[in-house]
Order: C-alpha cells, then structure tokens, then sequence
C-alpha cells in the first residue's frame, strides 16, 4: 500500500494536485475542484492536531470502517461526506490549492515521527496506517478528477 510519507508516492501525489487547475471537472460527485482542494485538507488538518472538527470516538466507525481506510481497496465513486468536511460556498481554486499543498509539505516532513495521537473518531493509528490512509483519501479524490 502507498503512503504519504513514501517519497516516490509523495512526489506523484504531488504532481497530480499540480495537474489540477481550476476548470477541472469531476468524473464523479458534486464538488468544483476547489471545493475538493479545500475537503482534502480536513484530513490533514486532523493528523497534522490543527482540527479535530468537534468528531467524537465512534465504536461503530472503529469497528466497521476503519481497516477501509489503510487497505488497498480503492473506495468507490460516490461515498458520503462528512458534513464538516463538505462546503457549498465558492473556494478560490488558486488559494485552496495553495493550502493543500502547503499541509502535504508539512505532513512530509513529519514521516519520521513515531508517536502519533489518535484520530478523535476512529482511535489509534500506527504510522503506516496513518501514511496510507493520508495517501489513499487523497488518490481518491485525485482519481475523482481525473488526474
């Protein structure tokens, strides 16, 4: 499984978000482009302890959905969002992008810390689970659009 904190798999992560620009169309769902590049950071906002985004410990999520964060199954087209981390208002493309970027740099320079704390919904993660499921959201939502 890809992760995040690989550098082969980070650099390509990388030069798919930089394929995007702001005329990208879905193949699937309902966000513009940036409404994506802005969805993409709440994850990295999570691990990176920016925003917990009010989540609680869910023993239901634990037990059913967190192996399908870290696995290599792809998630199919068309899951639900959760509401904090979707948004109707415009989001500038340029800037959204920006932030993304920013917060996958700053994630990467992390890849060789240890101890992470736990999601504040699904509990603890090892490090390569965190770094694949960083990986595997963000190729998702890459895929979505094509690049």
């Amino acid at each position: 499984m890809k992760s995040i904190f690989n550098a082969d798999s980070f650099n390509e992560l990388l030069n798919r978000v930089e394929r995007l620009n702001k005329d990208s169309a879905p193949k699937w769902g309902k966000m513009s482009v940036a409404q994506m590049v802005w969805h993409c950071q709440g994850p990295l906002n999570i691990i990176l302890e920016k925003n917990d985004y009010g989540m609680k410990p869910s023993l239901l999520a634990k037990l059913f959905f967190k192996k399908s964060l870290y696995n290599d199954t792809p998630w199919r087209k068309g899951l639900p969002t959760a509401k904090f981390l979707k948004t109707k208002e415009y989001k500038e493309f340029d800037k959204e992008k920006d932030v993304l970027v920013s917060l996958m740099n700053e994630l990467y320079t992390q890849r060789n810390k240890e101890e992470w704390k736990a999601h504040p919904a699904f509990g603890y993660f090892t490090k390569d689970q965190w770094g694949q499921m960083q990986y595997k959201h963000l190729d998702h939502h890459l895929r979505q659009f094509g690049v």
